[in-house]
This record gives C-alpha cells, structure tokens and sequence, in this order.
C-alpha cells in the first residue's frame, strides 16, 4: 500500500506506534514525568520500538529531574518552561551521541512531557505540557510543537491512558499531517472522545512550520471543540488561560469588535474607572479582556477565523488582551472564570444585552430555568456593570433605573440590584450611545465615510489600511429591469 493513502488513514494508537517504529529514519527518545511512561509504553507494546526508541526516562524526584534537566523555573514541575527545558536536553543528546553515527541518514525527535493527574484526594487541576522536538529530514534543523492539556476524567488511571495515546496522536502527527495545521488539529484526539481531555494551547514553529499561523490555530481549537476559550495577550501572544489569569482581578468586556467603535471603548474605560474604584488597583494583579464568542446570547452561524484574528489584531493593538470563547451564556462565561481562583469580576454589558439576559426564554434547557442560569451566573466575587444604551440619536438613555422587566422575573431583578450584583456605570459619554458595531460595518459596506466618526482613529486607520470588513469594496449595483 502506498505510503500517502497510508497517512491518510485513522489509525488507532498501536498501529500508529508501529508505522512509527517500521520507519527506519525516525529514532528518539521520551522523556515523561508525572503521569507514568504511557507514551513510551504503547511504543513498545506495539512491538518494533528498538526501530524508534533511543532512550526513555522518567524522573519523578526533584533532585534526579534537577540533575538531568537543571534546576525549575519558579519551582514549577508542570510548566511550558520545564518542558523546554526537557526538550532542550533530550535533543542535545541526540545529537551529540548519535548525530556522527547515523545523522545522514535518521530524522530525530525529543518527544517529552510533564503532567499533573488526578490527586487521591481528587482536590488539584489535572493538566500538563506535551512537546516534540523533530526534524522532517535528516540533518536539517528541527521543527516543534508545544500543547497545553486540561485532563477531564475522574480517574487518574484512565487520565494516563489518555496521555498515552494523545502523546501517540502528537509525534505521529508530526511526521504525516504537518502540512495541514487543522488537520494536524483534529488528528490529536483520534481515539479520544471529547469527554476525557481539552487542549487549550498549540504552539508549531521551525523551518517546516514557518507558514503556519499559531493565532489561527488558537481559533481553530475553539471552532473544533478542543476547548472553550483561547487567549492573546496584548501583544497578540496565544496564551494558557492560567498564566494569564490565575488569581487575579479581572474586567471583562463582552462584544462583536467588528469593528469596536467609540461606545465599546467608552465602555472599556468607564468601566474600568468604576472597577478601579471598587476593587482598588495593582497592574501585577488586574487584567482586563476583551472577549469575542463564536455563538452569542442572540444568534448562531458560521464565522471565518481570519475576520476574528482581524478583530484581535485591532483590539491587540489598542493595548488590550483578547479572549475568543465558545459560551453562548453569560452563566457559562462565569462558570468557566471559577477554575483560576479570581479574585473579583467584573462583566461590562450594555443595557440593551442585559434585557435580554433577563429573558426567560434562553434558559428553557435549564431545569431551573431563570434562577440556576443566575445563580451560576452570580458567583460571591462576581457583579455586572452596566453600561447604559440607546438605539437612535433622540431616544431615552436605557439604564438600570428604567430597564424593561418582565414582570415575572421584576423582583428577581430587584434583588440583583439591591444587593449590589448589578451597578450602574457612570461618566458614560451619551452622544455616542448610538455608535453601535452593526451600524459601523453598514456604513463601511456601503462606502459611506460616516463611519470613521464613530470608531477612534487607530481602528480607521486601520481597517483602512488592511482593508477590513468590506473597505474599499466596489458597491453592489441594483439590478435593472427589463420592461
């Protein structure tokens, strides 16, 4: 059988560590800490392994790690920096012992890992760091791809079988699917089911790798169900959610950003001068997201990744960080926030969405209908600011005194208020209330220049350069009639 129609092949993970072990070019070593040596293991058990395996560790006591792979960054053995540091190492030796040997003929790869499973107490967040360390051909300068799990079963056990067979998935991957990055995706977690793992991060880079673009990777895992949420900080970095948000207070802007006009930047920062009043301010300890979700509280549809990435380079670009979810919720935004240990939140929304979060018929999925979707919602550290909206110039400013309220859910929006789960936003300008994203991207569509009034400069100049959602294209003519 040809070798091409046997990549394209779902194979299960024993067949894969056979491919891989029949391959005479490809030789490594695994280096694994934390959640046994699964990966290894289905290596050998597929038979062939002296084919692929140079070595295999697994250094579980501090001081033997720290004698192979030196001392730990910040003391943390589940870390990106650690993994490097594996990677580092393992690869170095590679090519010191066995480059002379059989360098002009093999293609080597460091695959290492270091994970954190299920507790006895089961009372910690099971995660880890995979990576590998490869090259495409012999003597050629290696390629590498860096991932970032969140393990899902309750079973420590089960969660190192699960390891096993992603960490199969990843170096097979590496050397068949590399020249597509989304199929590369998805190949991850053949032979997984959704239930049992999230991968919340990719990073590929190398000479092979160059094309790919990691920001759009990061969309895509959230366009494929491989996690909830992706985040660029400000810089336009792909991040994992911890080292960003762990522990901190934190102020969230919910929006479509296509394009973020004069009101949403408005909303920015008011919001953050009352949440700045409140909470007290540390820049060490307080970040602040603009968050995009591929379904909303008022819609559903398809989206293209690179008008996202579009949006996150506007948004990078004024200084802010960018998180890019799956919730169609409020509720399930808040729950997600709970694993990180916040200290406080605050939702910036506008008046206008705040009506229709109080709207019973979005949570008839909900045995408890209204009150579980706003029980979740409303954590002990987390409140709503509401920022006050107005569709059309002349119109009355809607806010929390005069929102519109079922009368069967009026005192449970009384209650909201009245125990402080709700604030008003003050010192809001009113001329550009009506400044709203769906207007600006008619007026762009239409190629009427109003529309650079209601964005701030940067995000004109901008979407003028780049030529963004639909600048610059020709205007659709009317059709004539024959009579």
């Amino acid at each position: 059988m040809p070798q091409s129609r046997i990549a394209r092949e779902i194979l299960d993970p024993t067949r894969k560590a056979l491919f891989i072990n029949l391959d005479d070019s490809i030789f490594g070593s695994f280096a694994e800490i934390g959640a046994g040596q699964e990966v290894a293991r289905l290596f050998f058990r597929s038979g062939g392994a002296s084919g692929t395996v140079a070595r295999t560790i697994s250094a579980y006591d501090m001081q033997f790690s720290n004698s192979v792979y030196g001392k730990c960054p910040g003391g943390r053995y589940v870390s990106e920096q650690r993994l490097m540091q594996m990677l580092d190492i393992e690869y170095k030796s590679l090519q010191d012992l066995l480059s002379e040997k059989r360098g002009e003929h093999t293609r080597f790869f460091a695959f290492a890992n270091t994970v954190t499973t299920l507790s006895f107490k089961k009372d910690n967040d099971p995660h880890g760091y995979l990576g590998v360390r490869f090259q495409l051909n012999p003597g050629e300068p290696p390629n590498e791809v860096v991932l970032h799990v969140r393990l899902l079963e309750n079973d420590s056990l089960l969660q190192q079988q699960t390891i096993g067979i992603l960490g199969v998935n990843l170096i097979y991957a590496c050397y068949h699917n590399y020249q597509n990055p989304n199929g590369f995706l998805r190949s991850l977690l053949e032979s997984i089911s959704d239930d049992r793992l999230e991968i919340d991060m990719v990073r590929m880079s190398g000479p092979d790798l160059n094309y790919v673009d990691n920001r759009l990777l990061a969309v895509q895992l959230v366009k494929n169900g491989m996690t909830s949420v992706t985040l660029f900080d400000r810089n336009g970095k792909v991040m994992q959610p911890a080292d960003l948000l762990y522990k901190k207070n934190v102020m969230v802007l919910r929006g479509s950003f296509r394009p973020i006009t004069y009101v949403g930047f408005d909303m920015l920062k008011s919001g953050f001068a009352l949440f700045k009043k409140e909470i007290g301010f540390d820049k060490n300890n307080t970040e602040v997201l603009c968050e995009m979700t591929l379904n909303n509280l008022l819609g559903t549809g398809d989206f293209d990744e690179r008008d996202f990435l579009d949006r996150v380079d506007i948004l990078c670009g004024m200084g802010q960080n960018v998180m890019i979810s799956n919730f169609r919720e409020f509720y399930k935004l808040a729950e997600w926030f709970r694993r990180f240990r916040l200290g406080s939140i605050r939702m910036v929304i506008g008046a206008h969405t705040f009506s229709n979060v109080l709207n019973q018929k979005y949570y008839t999925h909900l045995r408890g209908g209204i009150l579980e979707a706003l029980g979740k919602l409303f954590m002990d550290n987390l409140k709503l600011y509401i920022y006050p909206s107005c569709q059309n110039e002349g119109d009355d400013v809607l806010n929390v005194s005069n929102l519109p309220v079922e009368g069967s859910t009026l005192n449970l929006y009384q209650y909201l208020m009245e125990n402080g789960f709700i604030c008003h936003v003050p010192g809001y300008r009113k001329e550009i209330l009506p400044y709203f994203s769906h207007v600006v991207l008619k007026k762009i569509k239409d190629n009427d220049a109003g529309w650079e009034k209601m964005v701030p400069r940067y995000v004109s100049s901008y979407i003028k350069e780049k030529s963004l959602f639909g600048y610059g294209a020709p205007k659709k003519r009317a059709k004539s009639v024959k009579k």
